[in-house]
């Protein structure tokens, strides 16, 4: 059996899926169609339904709950994980306010976006790039950036500067880890087969685990030549126990980004069928 499944070049994923989709471990006769995409790339074909499994930005996760349900394992969930505000000088906003100036978003349907939204609600001259063009936009004085990934390690040898930590303040106002991005696999797939997925993706996780800080030629090739040293930081932050499992504090946190993510666009979430059942 053949199931398409995407996810971005970054370290955290590599390293997650590096032994499901390069055969060390035992996939229980699944081969996997793989394809590495930007997550604004996987957040629209996640809203086509293009792929059997995929990697999204929790921010687009109440978009597509009609096509995909989430996997328990796989996720990017953490405290201290969150997007930053930067400016190419020191800056001090305002009462907290950022009308008139343009901010660079890494993708409209990202947990990003939906962050930065809660932190300023009335800010609306935004702009979509890619997550890795969004220094360069803040560097060359176009305005401010939201970065996330490897770019908040190297954000400050570039000569730019923090505003806010848009996960401090969803910490603060919600007391939950902050859900970056997760797995979904297709809703209308059979139940036995989503959860052997599940159970795969958490033993390639493991197998990753036990050869750790080990880094291996999947997890460089991809790394858009990051130093080692950046590697490590950016898999210690974004892959923990809550990527192995979500578990009920996950799930929690999840639960509460659909919460608002209702409140912020006057929406309904279907929150009863929102994760893959155990």
């Amino acid at each position: 059996m053949n199931l398409s499944l995407a996810f971005s070049p970054c370290p955290n994923d590599t390293f997650i899926f590096d032994a499901l989709v390069n055969g060390k471990i035992d996939t229980e006769g699944i081969a996997f169609d793989v394809v590495l995409e930007d997550v604004q790339t996987l957040n629209q074909w996640a809203l086509e339904g293009r792929l059997n499994i995929t990697k999204l930005s929790y921010g687009v996760l109440p978009l597509v709950l009609d096509k995909y349900v989430l996997l328990n394992s796989g996720s990017a969930l953490g405290r201290g994980v969150g997007p930053l505000l930067i400016s190419n000088r020191q800056w001090a906003i305002d009462n907290g306010k950022v009308e008139g100036l343009t901010i660079a978003i890494p993708g409209e349907n990202t947990t990003a976006h939906l962050l930065f939204s809660l932190a300023f609600p009335d800010a609306k001259n935004k702009i979509f790039l890619r997550y890795d063009k969004i220094e360069d936009f803040v560097l060359e004085e176009k305005g401010l950036g939201v970065i996330i990934h490897e770019n908040r390690f190297t954000y400050e040898q570039k000569g730019l500067h923090k505003i806010i930590d848009l996960g401090d303040h969803w910490e603060k106002e919600t007391g939950n880890p902050i859900p970056l991005g997760g797995i979904v696999i297709r809703r209308d797939m059979d139940t036995g087969l989503q959860k052997k997925v599940d159970g795969l993706i958490k033993k390639s996780i493991e197998y990753a685990y036990s050869n750790y800080p080990r880094l291996n030629d999947y997890i460089r090739n991809h790394s858009q030549e990051m130093s080692e040293d950046v590697m490590l930081k950016h898999i210690d932050l974004y892959v923990n126990d809550f990527s192995l499992d979500l578990g009920i504090k996950g799930r929690a946190a999840v639960q509460k980004l659909l919460e608002v993510y209702q409140r912020t666009h006057d929406s309904v979430v279907d929150m009863k069928h929102v994760f893959k059942d155990h």
